[in-house]
């Protein structure tokens, strides 16, 4: 019985410490789904929504201005050399996307409106920036080139996608075309900061890269935010009357399936066009991604009186999904790269 009751306390520490590791490793995304659930039980309206809005779009900008302090001068002449493999995860995010995207509004009545126009307004936002580096990193990419070209498709985004958006749904009879009202709001709440950012940095870049820990509270507390903002009012409007589980499920399978063709379509095609391997996986990562920290915020200004917590869906999905895939995909590519070295090593000796 004592050996027993031992192997019962084995499982049981097993379990909790396997408990941890997962909270720990996957807190963000638990605490976004903790944004929906508050909201949906717990929405914020009136006064409080307007104030809560004013501080969410304070932290928003203060985020894009840590991000301008925080990029190096350098870093940037140093990877726009590389001209060719920016012209191809550009095109990539904001070409083949939108391309592959538009194969939604081949399928009348699969989705409520305001999930296709998620799907499509995902389709034309920029890639991420810290997730893109932190995995080409991690898979020994060309990170000088991944951080250029995060950061160019993030700084070129606050123009494309607000004229993307607008045009595309504007022809599918789907919006008003496009927005100067709303380009400017971006320009004013993302640009402006990142580039009061970039004035400062070369007397604030070294302390911000020193303290990266401030620039992730505020990136991942300021979506946490506009999630909790965005789906108050979308309980409010009634979100969960009008999308079902099936719904729900069709989104993620249509993200799933929309990943995994621009995964492959980057990594194979990157290579018929005579890219090294770090750049391969550099055009892979930062080609595949979508940036919810752009997104939120664009979405708010972008739609803001229509139905922000559907059309924002997608894009948390996808983002979720992005994250897990890219995750495996960057240790295997960084195992491949550790078995050839040790094989060339192993040559040479």
């Amino acid at each position: 019985m004592p050996l027993a009751g031992a192997s019962v306390l084995r499982k049981h520490r097993f379990g909790i410490g396997a408990l941890v590791r997962f909270l720990k490793r996957e807190w963000y995304t638990i605490a976004i789904v903790g944004m929906v659930v508050l909201a949906s039980l717990l929405p914020i309206r009136g006064e409080a929504a307007r104030g809560f809005d004013t501080a969410t779009t304070l932290a928003i900008a203060l985020l894009f201005f840590l991000h301008g302090a925080r990029l190096s001068r350098a870093v940037v002449i140093a990877g726009l050399t590389h001209w060719r493999l920016h012209i191809v995860i550009l095109a990539t995010t904001f070409v083949l996307f939108p391309v592959l995207g538009s194969a939604v509004f081949l399928m009348p009545g699969i989705l409520p409106q305001a999930l296709i126009t998620g799907i499509m307004f995902l389709c034309v936002l920029p890639s991420t920036v810290q997730s893109s580096i932190a995995f080409v990193s991690i898979a020994k990419g060309n990170v000088p080139a991944a951080i250029c070209a995060a950061s160019a498709s993030n700084i070129l985004g606050m123009f494309i996608t607000p004229l993307m958006s607008g045009v595309i749904f504007h022809s599918l009879g789907h919006g008003s075309g496009f927005s100067t009202d709303a380009l400017v709001s971006i320009l004013l709440q993302l640009l402006a900061p990142f580039i009061a950012g970039q004035i400062v940095q070369p007397w604030l870049g070294s302390w911000f890269g020193r303290h990266k820990i401030l620039t992730q509270i505020v990136d991942r507390g300021s979506i946490l935010m506009v999630v909790y903002a965005a789906f108050s009012e979308a309980v409010i409007g009634g979100i969960w009357h009008q999308i079902s589980i099936g719904s729900l499920a069709i989104v993620l399978v249509l993200d799933a399936v929309l990943l995994a063709i621009v995964l492959v379509m980057t990594y194979f095609g990157s290579g018929w066009l005579g890219f090294n391997r770090e750049d391969r996986i550099t055009i892979t990562f930062c080609g595949s991604k979508k940036s919810l920290a752009s997104g939120a915020p664009m979405a708010n200004v972008i739609f803001s009186g229509q139905d922000v917590g559907a059309i924002v869906l997608p894009l948390m999905f996808f983002h979720q999904i992005q994250l897990m895939t890219c995750a495996v995909l960057a240790r295997r590519f960084a195992a491949a790269v550790d078995a050839d070295e040790a094989a060339l090593k192993g040559a040479a000796e």
